[in-house]
């Protein structure tokens, strides 16, 4: 089981969405994330760069039909931050969503 613990670099939006994106992927194409995210190039270049120095995150550069291509793909690392701030999110709804208990007589 994946021990609950929120993750600061993980929770903005932008990041998150990103991550979520990349856990239901093995490789995910930069031009796919930029669509899907709807963010522009520098926008999604500075989070992914953000998270690789983290190590949560690993790009590969390679040329396709004399393109360059970038795609992306969580880290082991990347993939237990993840699992672990989703249970942390987990944990604050379902304590939220508990009845208040009955104080004692």
């Amino acid at each position: 089981m994946t021990e609950a613990r929120f993750d600061e670099l993980i929770h903005p939006i932008t990041r998150l969405s990103l991550v979520a994106t990349l856990a239901a992927a093995d490789w995910a194409e930069f031009a796919f994330l930029k669509d899907r995210l709807q963010l522009s190039d520098s926008a999604l270049s500075k989070q992914l760069t953000t998270l690789e120095e983290a190590g949560y995150v690993t790009t590969e550069r390679r040329l396709s039909g004399g393109r360059r291509k970038v795609r992306a793909r969580l880290t082991s690392a990347g993939r237990d931050a993840f699992n672990g701030h989703i249970a942390a999110l987990q944990a604050v709804v379902a304590d939220a969503a508990a009845p208040p208990e009955e104080p004692p007589a």
